[in-house]
């Protein structure tokens, strides 16, 4: 037995890993296919770590009719990677996470911030400012890239920052996009000072130019933050540069997609197609990091792409 699990519980543990990141978060699967191996894995780990967490927060029901059994699972949940980092893991995945926080070095205090963001969303259903939101997204965004940060081995500690943006960008991307689901569930990620000052609502089915108007107002804003991420990668070893802006380029598309359905975001799920991520994935391999191959502002039309299997509506971390 190793301090996190037998080599057998490890392997497992990362081949569920592997599978939770293909299956849910195909934008990360597609990015960290251009890393070695022993970083992919540790990939894996971290996003089936935050996936696993949301997942139980998300879940139907879990801040509207059973909000006490979701905090009680989510503790248990919290106490399983506790007992995993301190070397009694409760399964073969959490060996593997645990496993991967102690040979990156992953500073534990970023899952106490991840762990506090998560329990918020049992109690508080929108916010009123950006700064509101961003001091949420702290502990469930950019606190996600301090986690990746040292699986990619950055060339400079000013990689810190950029990484934070990058955090930041893929979960405003997520909370434009998935707008009806978390209607759903009863939370708008929506600053409300931003509804107000255009005169919208978020109501499915409903496309006006109030709408129109939020929507381009939101993405000129994650675009900002993308733009501050960029400038990281320039910070990375090669191939953590090459995933990363994967990754990037990617997760930017939906906000491309977005506009080309003239900003609905309720009949459908605005998504980049899995083929569409490979031919990314190949052409950043080859051309490097500064390739953007694919962009509504070049390409003329971009339709709706249908699900494909294993990608359904699975939540905030999905892509």
């Amino acid at each position: 037995m190793t301090a996190m699990g037998s080599p057998a519980d490890l392997a497992a543990g990362y081949a569920e890993c592997a599978r939770l990141t293909r299956e849910y978060g195909t934008t990360y699967f597609w990015g960290a296919v251009l890393l070695p191996k022993p970083q992919r894995r540790h990939v894996h780990a971290v996003y089936a770590l935050c996936r696993l967490a949301d997942d139980i927060v998300d879940a139907d029901g879990a801040t509207r009719y059973s909000p006490a059994a979701t905090r009680q699972a989510l503790a248990e949940f919290r106490a399983g990677f506790d007992a995993a980092l301190a070397g009694s893991p409760p399964d073969p995945t959490m060996a593997a996470i645990a496993n991967t926080v102690h040979e990156c070095g992953i500073e534990t205090e970023c899952f106490d911030r991840f762990f506090g963001a998560m329990a918020m969303d049992l109690d508080i259903a929108g916010y009123d400012t950006w700064p509101d939101l961003c001091d949420y997204m702290e502990g469930s965004a950019a606190v996600i890239g301090e986690m990746m940060l040292p699986v990619l081995q950055p060339l400079t500690p000013a990689a810190r920052e950029p990484a934070r943006a990058l955090g930041l960008a893929f979960q405003l991307t997520n909370f434009l996009r998935d707008v009806g689901e978390d209607l759903h569930r009863g939370r708008v990620y929506l600053p409300r000072e931003d509804l107000v000052r255009f005169g919208a609502s978020p109501r499915p089915g409903t496309v006006d130019d109030a709408w129109r108007q939020l929507m381009a107002f939101e993405i000129e804003r994650n675009r900002e933050l993308y733009d501050q991420a960029r400038a990281g990668v320039a910070m990375l070893p090669p191939r953590s540069a090459r995933c990363v802006a994967t990754a990037l380029t990617l997760y930017s598309q939906i906000l491309d997609r977005i506009e080309a359905r003239d900003y609905d975001v309720f009949s459908d799920r605005a998504r980049v197609p899995t083929w569409r991520k490979a031919v990314t994935a190949a052409t950043i391999m080859v051309a490097g990091p500064g390739t953007v191959p694919w962009s509504a502002r070049t390409t003329p039309a971009l339709a709706p792409a249908t699900p494909e299997p294993g990608e359904g509506s699975t939540g905030r971390l999905s892509a």
